[in-house]
Parts: C-alpha cells; structure tokens; sequence
C-alpha cells in the first residue's frame, strides 16, 4: 500500500505559522478585497520562494506503484456508481441538434458566452458521456490509500450549465475520498446568475458541504486567480480545471498515482474536445497520443511521440514526460506549487503562464507526465468568439508581455529565436524579473540549453530555429496612408489593403533572411499575381525581397513587384517598374503595442 508523505523541510516555525496563518484565511462564501490579495500574495511569495531550503528529487523514471492485470477489471472501475440508462439530450454524448427557429438564440449565447450555451442549457448537468480511454485503461490497479484532492476552477462570467455541469462531473466521476474540496473562484464576475443563486446551489446536500466560494473583488486576471485558488484550498494535492470540463470515466486515481510517488511530479490529463455546437464528445486529432509543446512564437504545439518515450513505456496506457502542458487542466502537490513560487506573480491575466510553470518545473529538478488514462473534456471556444476583454490592455497585450517576460527569465540564449518571431514583443516592458532570477541562482536551476536537449531533444527538428528577419512591421504604400492586411483571412485567404493602425494585428509582417514573406504562421505566395497566404512549411520556392532604397517589395526571381492597385483596394504582383509609385513601400516597426 502506497502513502503520501510529503517530504518536509527544514523551516523555521515562526514562518511556518506565519504563512499558514495567511493561507487560511478563508470564508466558504466571501469576497477577497484587491488590497488582501496583494498584500497576501506578495507576503506569500517573499517567504515561500525565496526562503525555503528546496532539495527536489531530480527527474528520472519512477515506479508508479500500480499494477496491470489484463482482464481484471482495475480497483476503481465501479467508483462511483454507473449511470447508465438515461436518456435526454446530450446523453452518451451524442450531438444535440437545434432548428431554424432557435438560430436567433444560438448566436446570441456564441455572443455572449463563446460557444454554444443555447445547447449546453438543454443537456443535464448530470449527462453521461463516452469513454473514450483505451481498453488497457480499465485494468489498472491503483493504490488503495491516495491523496485526496483540492480542485480549482476559475470562472468571469461563465454559464451556468457549463460551470454546473464541471462540477457536477467532479461529483459523479470522482471517488467521495478523493475528493477533498471543490474551490470555486469568481474573478469578479456581474452576471446575475452567479450571485446569490451560486451562493445557495453550492450549499445543496449532494455536493456534502465540500465546495468552497471565493470571489475576488476586483478583476484579477486568470492567471492571480488560480493562485488565490491554491491559497484558499486545504488539500495536499492541487487539481486545476477550467470551467466547461467534464471529467471523465475513472479519471482521478491515474492522475494522483504518479505524484503519490514522487511529490515533484506533476501530472497533465488527456483533454478531449467538447464540441462547442452540439456538445458531442470526441479525441483531440487523430486520437493518437502526443506531447506538449511550443514553436518559436511560444505558440501551444502538440509534439508526436518520441521514440525514446515509446521505448520506454511496455504498455501504451502508461504515463510518459512531457515537455510543456497547455495549462488549464494539471495536477500538482499543493506545497510543491508554492516551493517553485506559485505562479511568477509579474505575469498579468493570461498567456504565458503555462510555458513559466513548464519551464520551471523541469529546469528545476522536478518533472511532467501526461496521463493517457485520465481523460477530462473542454469546451474550446469558438475562434474569435472570447466573451470578455482584458483589463487595461487587448490579450495579445497582455500575453505577449507575459511571454516576453518567461523567455527572459528561462530560456537563456534561445530567447533570441522568439524574438526572431515574435518582434513586437520587444516594444512592450516586462517589468522586474529579479526575483525570478534569484529564484533560478538559489535553487541551481538548470539553463535552457540542458532543457532541449534532455527534455525537447526532437523539439528543433519538428520546428527549426528560425530565420532572422531583414525587415518587420506594418507594410504602409508610400504614396498612399494604407497597408498591407490580412483582412482577417487565414490559409487559403487573399491579402488586401486597409487603413494603417499602427497596432500590429492583421498588418505585422515579416521579411526574413531566408526569404520568407510572413504573417505569424503564415507565409505569403504568388498565384495567378494574386498574393495569398498558406501555412509555412520551410519549402517554398518563393524567393521574397526589400530594397529599401526602391521601396520594392519583390520575387527577384520573377521581377515580380508588389504593387497597390489603383483603385487603392486590392494588390497584385506585376512587373517591377522603378517609375511606379504604387510599387513603393515603407516598412515601419515603430508600433503602438506598448
């Protein structure tokens, strides 16, 4: 029988107490004030990053302590009971559909919520769904004596029966001794539905007094959330979920397991897709297992399977490291999280954050596995459809600071290659990483270089350091006050011409040294002297150039210009012509992103 016992370390009592006595500082219903977040937090990050004598276990392979039995059914496959037999819309996760006339009502709930509430509102908050485990999965034995778990989930103005039925999943698919506590975290929401009728739900018989309400009285951002979250929970394991998830069949035990073995594991689930429509349920891709990941532009990637990890598993179901998670949906020992120092406490809202804590836990001495048998669904939102802005700034904002701000705190010289790809980012501040530096010193954290090469050695051959770019920025006429934009298009999709904003977005382009004409993923091509944009793949046989001193944007090969059409709405490809002012073109990297 495995037990969890956390390693202890040497700390004085007085800190001790003093940190306990700020965690618990808790109301099952109540509003945490701007001012005691902060001072709470700061206080917290003085004294349990910096002043703990950390020794983590270095990463390596573990024996998970559990057991495969083919054809014996695993220790918690009948917990909880099945609830097989109903019927209703959405039941099996099965597609609902909706007619003609309901059209009004769904736009108006993609509007408001990013997805399809219309629909989530006609299914039970105790809908069945698929397993969509693989059969292996059913014949794992686990220990009997796990971790009970604290699960947090942040929400702003979320749906009622996408946050209802998260919870309600939790309660339904999760054994009752596992599960500690349900912390609920509203970052400030206004919706009425989430006042005084949230308070009274929570406190129904069924969920046994279990869930906790916390409310931050001003705008925190996700990120801080989660973090207040963590504050306010008492279990010794941490779960993070988003709020539309349905936690899937048995899905709890796999997850716990590894980090009752080794408290500096933290585990990452299979996330299925909830479709954001009709609310069927589904494998992400393929279906077939991958990594997390990222390319040069801290863009969320998903890494096939390395050989090395494949070889090292006898069983498919079992457990397999992991480079990077995407963030929302992890488990991790509850004093573990706040040894690494929470959440950098500089990274604002959202973006980024998955990257710090990634980086973090692995060039620090503790290590990730993804979970092939613990799967939970997420509701993605529909692209373009986020339901409400980020405080002070745009998101892009916000994440490219927080971005800006990890790539200089881990990742060394490699920063220099997203910079390469993400430019702009350098016109906004990041703020004071010291801290984080210090933190990085103290605890003998390793460089990043060690990270791709013992954590993301295949990472560079699925995306190559990039090129450096010859010239970047808004792509303004020289005769004309417009430039070049994507109108919104993505692959397939023809350029155009707009009024300059001088915001980036849509008319952030760049122009590379290996000759790539390029928008984020995107590169630019010529066909039929149409310019349209396709997915980069390092092959193309367009050779792009700038001369600055003509202004030509040029396929030299071709003697093909860019050239703004006369009518001041369209561009094409023609003949270069030195004479022709609408061939002219300025690219101007003084944006106004800051």
């Amino acid at each position: 029988m495995v037990r969890f016992r956390p390693r202890r370390f040497v700390v004085s009592g007085t800190l001790v107490v003093c940190a306990l006595l700020m965690l618990r500082s808790i109301l099952l219903v109540g509003e945490v004030k701007p001012e005691e977040i902060g001072h709470r937090y700061d206080r917290l990050q003085k004294q349990l990053s910096p002043s703990f004598d950390i020794k983590l276990v270095k990463p390596g392979s573990v024996s998970l302590g559990n057991v495969f039995k083919s054809r014996v059914l695993g220790n918690y496959e009948n917990l909880p009971p099945s609830q097989e037999g109903r019927t209703g819309p959405g039941e099996y996760a099965k597609a609902v559909k909706t007619t003609p006339d309901e059209q009004k009502q769904v736009d108006r709930s993609i509007n408001e919520y990013g997805f399809n509430q219309y629909v989530s509102d006609k299914i039970s908050l105790d809908r069945t769904i698929k397993d969509l485990r693989e059969e292996q999965c059913k014949y794992w034995h686990y220990p009997e004596s796990l971790p009970a778990v604290g699960v947090i989930i942040v929400f702003h103005n979320e749906g009622w029966s996408t946050l209802l039925r998260t919870v309600h999943s939790l309660f339904n698919r999760t054994p009752p001794t596992l599960l500690h506590e349900v912390v609920l975290v509203d970052d400030f929401s206004n919706k009425e539905h989430l006042r005084e009728r949230l308070e009274e739900y929570v406190k129904e018989p069924r969920f046994l007094g279990k869930i906790k309400l916390v409310r931050n009285a001003k705008r925190e951002g996700l990120i801080r959330t989660r973090t207040v979250g963590a504050i306010h929970s008492t279990a010794d394991v941490l779960v993070w979920l988003d709020a539309h998830c349905e936690v899937g069949i048995n899905w709890l035990p796999p997850l716990l397991s590894p980090i009752a073995q080794n408290r500096t594991t933290v585990t990452v689930p299979i996330i299925d897709v909830i479709d954001n429509m009709d609310y069927t349920m589904r494998s992400q891709g393929s279906g077939e297992l991958s990594r997390g990941g990222f390319d040069w532009s801290l863009y969320w990637k998903h890494l096939p399977m390395s050989k090395e990890e494949t070889r090292k598993r006898s069983l498919s179901s079992e457990p397999y490291r992991s480079p990077a998670m995407a963030g929302g949906l992890f488990a991790m020992a509850r004093d573990y999280f706040f040894e690494l120092g929470a959440y950098d406490p500089g990274l604002e809202v959202w973006g980024g954050e998955n990257f710090e804590l990634s980086f973090k836990i692995w060039q620090c001495g503790g290590s990730m596995l993804w979970v092939p048998c613990s799967h939970v669904g997420h509701v993605y939102r529909i692209l373009g459809k986020v339901p409400y802005r980020a405080p002070n700034a745009t998101m892009t904002q916000w994440s490219l600071r927080n971005y800006r701000r990890v790539v200089e705190v881990w990742m060394d010289d490699y920063k220099e290659f997203f910079y390469r790809s993400k430019p702009e980012s350098q016109l906004l501040h990041f703020g004071d990483i010291s801290k984080q530096l210090e933190f990085k010193t103290k605890h003998n954290c390793k460089n990043f270089d060690w990270f791709m090469k013992e954590v993301a050695p295949d990472l560079l051959a699925v995306y190559p350091v990039p090129a450096a770019n010859q010239a970047w920025g808004e792509i303004k006429s020289n005769t004309n006050k417009v430039c070049v934009d994507t109108m919104g298009n993505r692959e397939g999709g023809t350029i155009g011409i707009s009024g300059c904003h001088g915001q980036g977005g849509n008319q952030l382009f760049r122009i590379t040294e290996d000759h790539e004409f390029r928008i984020h993923e995107l590169c630019l091509y010529e066909i039929y002297s149409e310019v349209k944009l396709r997915r980069c793949d390092g092959k193309s046989k367009y050779s792009w150039f700038f001369d600055e001193s003509k202004g030509w944007i040029s396929l030299k090969d071709k003697n093909l210009c860019l050239e703004l059409n006369s009518n001041l709405r369209r561009l094409s490809m023609k003949k270069c012509d030195i004479s022709n002012g609408l061939q002219k073109w300025i690219i101007n990297n003084q944006l106004k992103i800051s």
